[in-house]
């Protein structure tokens, strides 16, 4: 019998690509942070993974803030860098520190205790550029690896979830991740794997694929849990020519996670129309449990 009181809760967005002049954006975006209020006002946190804005400009992230202001949202925001983190085309560096300035993080790598709950959050060091083999990738520092391997250390002795958050897909796992585009998505995968499987409930979230959530396979569980976190912006899908497209201009999509004793709860939510996504409505047995 499931246990109805959650001892955490929390939403997990990603993909909003906002920039000034795309109002369109802004209304995603705002649409989802209002949806999300009235499933849950009491959730401890939001988690936007990736791909906030589109173009990596100042003037992007100020809009952004504006809206995340002018919405109701929990009063814990966490995020992750992306890929359109460094499209403004000026190097690595300053890329990283406008969105370090953004989010008041110090590194794009860090933890949050939440609820008894682990929050690991990850980030790309690196960036193409365009025309570049490494072009939108996820590339970690091995200090970053060190750091994740540390806090492997002290987490994988407690009975507790792991949520871990991370932009890019790992390969040949999700729905779509098989494509050429993703086979690349995160440079030297397998060390993270690795590091991964040596926790018991782990949950890594990724979203940059905006592929729809009605999709099989949008949910793997072996060797940990994978979970594709959708896409505010639009939702895609392949174009039977080994690549993508869009297939839903409309499509606004996110996660609502509630955390038991015993279980994790995701549920898909379609924020366009303000309802569930049937497809995706899991209930995962924790192994520590």
């Amino acid at each position: 019998m499931y246990k109805k009181k959650p001892i955490n809760s929390f939403f997990v967005i990603s993909d909003i690509q906002l920039t000034v002049k795309n109002e369109v954006s802004h209304q995603k975006f705002a649409r989802a942070l209002q949806d999300l209020n009235e499933i849950d006002a009491n959730a401890s946190s939001l988690i936007i993974n990736g791909d906030l804005i589109n173009d990596g400009r100042k003037e992007s992230y100020d809009k952004f803030q504006e809206i995340l202001n002018n919405n109701p949202h929990p009063e814990d925001v966490f995020f992750t860098i992306g890929n359109h983190e460094f499209f403004k085309n000026d190097g690595n560096e300053p890329s990283i520190r406008r969105f370090l300035e953004f989010s008041g993080l110090e590194k794009v790598y860090y933890q949050k205790e939440i609820n008894d709950c682990t929050f690991l959050f990850l980030g790309t060091e690196s960036w193409g550029p365009v025309g570049s083999p490494t072009k939108d990738s996820a590339v970690l520092s091995m200090e970053q690896i060190n750091w994740l391997e540390g806090k492997i250390e002290n987490i994988k002795q407690h009975h507790q979830p792991v949520f871990v958050f991370l932009h890019q897909p790992i390969p040949f796992t999700l729905y779509g991740t098989n494509l050429e585009y993703y086979q690349n998505s995160i440079i030297a995968y397998q060390g993270l794997v690795n590091r991964l499987t040596q926790m018991k409930d782990v949950f890594f979230f990724s979203g940059h694929s905006h592929f729809d959530l009605r999709f099989p396979n949008t949910f793997v569980e072996t060797p940990f849990k994978m979970i594709n976190t959708g896409a505010v912006y639009n939702t895609y899908g392949p174009d039977g020519k080994g690549g993508e497209t869009v297939i839903d201009e409309e499509g606004s999509q996110g996660l609502y996670v509630e955390v038991f004793a015993d279980r994790v709860s995701i549920r898909g939510r379609d924020f366009t129309n303000k309802r569930w996504i049937q497809e995706y409505q899991l209930n995962i047995t924790m192994n520590g449990a």
